[in-house]
């Protein structure tokens, strides 16, 4: 009996996963908007405290996380925009640079192998499928800019009705397993909010440093670039790789091989001091889970979902952690060992 027990929650378990992941433009939005109202909530509840009104409390919030963002996007859009002509400028001396150090560099590069790759390159992009890219990215844009607006409206019912959504749902448990529910839940937003501002902290870390480097080489666009490197520093694996080879390639064609190798030193410096020092010292004490679990989840997410997965692996292995220690009477709260 115990055996078919376990292989009908099993099945139920599987039949659950398989139905959320055919509608990949729900189930995201609404995980997005989880993770972000477990980070937000806190301003919501301390405007709430002062006698606001819980939709004015939100509606406030919103508008503050708005004018931050677009006073960001605003700021890279002009500093692109002023310094575009000293990279354009800087470019061709960069690019003979970079002829240079290929020809007489340690391993040596002759035109003819450089003129081979760039005809390579060429004809990729002349390639007859670049159109058909071109529009499975159309379509893909159209997907973000929708689940966007899901998340965002989904984000608002949340803030705004978070206590009453999770007693609804909590009310169709067993009475006597209402109030280890309710606690489960509480600690699993505890474990989001840490690791949204957990990762924030880290993630402004590497771009001051990132950015430090860059305004000391005299790199143009250092700004806009540190905060690409904030920006990836939110998607595992891919982002960071991504934001670094921007920085990279910019410097390596404003500035030369010298100073693209010493931006590839520091952040290869900054990733080893966000592993060793930075993760452990600021969500060690949320997560709570063994860096072994998170490689693996990695992993997984990665595999099963690409991009967005590695954005979710993490802060949904956490929860999950979470849940089974309240559930089995493990966990002795959000500051707990």
């Amino acid at each position: 009996m115990r055996s078919v027990q376990t292989l009908s929650v099993a099945v139920l378990v599987a039949g659950v996963l398989w139905a959320i992941t055919r509608v990949p433009l729900v189930l995201i939005p609404v995980t997005l908007a989880l993770i972000l109202a477990s980070a937000i909530s806190p301003l919501v509840h301390l405007l709430a405290r002062h006698r606001w009104p819980r939709a004015l409390a939100v509606a406030a919030s919103f508008l503050a996380i708005l004018s931050v963002f677009g006073g960001v996007v605003t700021g890279i859009v002009y500093l692109v925009r002023g310094q575009a002509g000293e990279l354009a400028a800087r470019f061709t001396n960069g690019i003979q640079q970079l002829h240079d150090f290929l020809n007489n560099g340690p391993v040596k590069i002759s035109d003819a192998e450089i003129n081979s790759a760039r005809n390579s390159i060429q004809q990729f992009f002349t390639n007859g499928s670049i159109g058909t890219e071109a529009l499975n990215g159309a379509m893909t844009v159209g997907e973000i800019f929708t689940g966007t607006l899901l998340m965002v409206v989904i984000l608002f019912f949340f803030l705004k009705d978070g206590a009453k959504i999770r007693g609804f749902l909590v009310d169709f448990m067993p009475a006597e397993h209402q109030s280890t529910a309710h606690l489960a839940l509480e600690r699993s937003a505890h474990v989001l909010g840490g690791y949204v501002r957990g990762t924030a902290l880290v993630a402004l870390t590497d771009a001051v440093i990132v950015g430090v480097v860059l305004l000391i080489l005299h790199v143009p666009l250092a700004v806009p670039l540190a905060v690409f490197v904030f920006i990836g520093a939110f998607i595992p694996i891919v982002g960071g790789t991504v934001a670094g080879s921007l920085a990279i390639l910019v410097a390596l064609v404003s500035a030369g091989p010298v100073a693209a190798l010493i931006v590839l030193g520091v952040l290869i410096g900054v990733s080893q001091l966000e592993q060793h020092l930075l993760q452990p010292a600021l969500m060690g004490r949320v997560l709570r889970i063994h860096g072994l679990a998170i490689v693996l989840s990695l992993a997984a997410g990665t595999m099963l979902a690409g991009i967005v997965g590695a954005l979710l692996a993490v802060p949904v292995t956490a929860v999950g952690w979470t849940i089974i220690k309240t559930w089995t009477g493990r966990d002795e709260g959000p500051e707990g060992a």
